[in-house]
């Protein structure tokens, strides 16, 4: 069902460097950024049963892909910013993969996701485009069978890059996991480096982290229509699948999610910032940080695309989308009104389960 709400691209104040750079310190913005952090990575009891927002994503990416295809992948983060949720991500996903290697080899079973998807929405057609008629490429068959489901708990890898790259904060996540790493350079999602692209892919797509998958945390609303064509269709010629994860969409829930972030943020502040008495000037004193959090959550609302809107993008984008299909759903990050939403596309391979 379309949502009553159109999509309106206004702008947030947290991405206007041109017009709030010098009313808008930096210092603000790491403030504004941390908070969004925090949104991503805390988990409450009682109105957070399944976990925080990143470990969602973990989980989402381990259900959907399945137990064989998530290890087929390297995750690579297009608009990584200061780091956000992806070392969170990593972690837990690698952990559940370690924890269901750990499960088999003791004979006890596959913990974890299941080797089936978890009822995800998969589109045919969202809208009438235009169709495309080049042939698929030709894929590289599963040189292992049955033997490739020895390497479906393989840990995965994960690549922290941005346009406005952040190397001392990556470098600092980085030193904490072997399987995350980044590209200090500026690297665009719509035109991205091909050594880059061929520096984490394998020739045999069927093994461990044969594949590109390109990842966007609450990050592709940011993009108006023709620079996200322009990254889908970068992603079609380039890699495997993209997945775009928002914790907001264009409905009332979303809006009251919003709101309630802003009084969330007061009873978290002490415990969060106990130690830097200027930082809880900036949240009780002059709230700012709330202000501008609940102002850019609601743009954001406005700004989120459906995954029906999503698909007509990449059905247009110029690229041969023909192996490609749609995968989407809501997991509630925050009780009762808190929803993480997910779009996925994804190229068909031989040799997937």
């Amino acid at each position: 069902m379309a949502p009553l709400i159109p999509r309106m691209h206004l702008f947030e104040i947290d991405d206007q460097p041109c017009l709030f750079r010098d009313r808008f310190p930096s210092y603000l913005r790491s403030l504004v950024q941390e908070g969004l952090y925090h949104a991503w990575t805390t988990s409450l009891p009682i109105i957070q049963p399944q976990g925080s927002p990143a470990s969602l994503v973990a989980r989402t990416l381990q259900q959907v892909l399945g137990r064989r295809n998530v290890s087929r992948y390297t995750y690579i983060d297009f608009c990584a910013g200061a780091g956000g949720p992806t070392p969170v991500i990593e972690k837990a996903l690698n952990a559940s993969l370690a924890k269901q290697q750990k499960e088999t080899e003791s004979g006890g079973g596959g913990g974890g996701a299941p080797d089936s998807h978890s009822d995800p929405k998969s589109s045919h057609s969202y809208a009438n485009v235009a169709s495309t008629s080049s042939s698929s490429g030709k894929q590289s068959p599963s040189s292992n069978g049955d033997k490739d489901s020895d390497n479906s708990t393989a840990p995965v890898n994960f690549v922290m890059t941005d346009l406005h790259p952040h190397p001392k904060a990556w470098a600092a996540s980085a030193n904490k996991s072997q399987n995350l790493t980044y590209e200090p350079e500026s690297v665009d999602a719509s035109n991205a480096p091909a050594a880059l692209i061929d520096r984490y892919r394998q020739p045999d797509k069927n093994q461990p982290g044969g594949r590109i998958f390109r990842l966007f945390n609450l990050a592709f609303h940011h993009f108006d229509d023709p620079l996200a064509r322009a990254i889908l269709k970068n992603t079609v010629e380039t890699s495997d699948a993209i997945g775009i994860f928002e914790m907001q969409d264009r409905s009332l829930s979303s809006i009251v999610t919003c709101a309630l972030f802003g009084l969330f943020i007061p009873l978290v502040a002490p415990v969060l910032y106990w130690w830097a008495p200027w930082r809880l000037f900036w949240v009780y004193i002059i709230p700012i940080v709330p202000f501008v959090l609940v102002f850019d959550g609601l743009i954001s609302s406005l700004r989120t695309r459906t995954p029906e809107e999503i698909e007509v993008l990449l059905r247009t984008c110029g690229a041969d989308t023909t192996d490609w299909e749609i995968k989407s759903g809501r997991e509630c990050f925050m009780w009762p009104t808190g929803y993480l939403s997910w779009t996925m596309c994804i190229k068909k391979h031989k040799g997937d389960e």
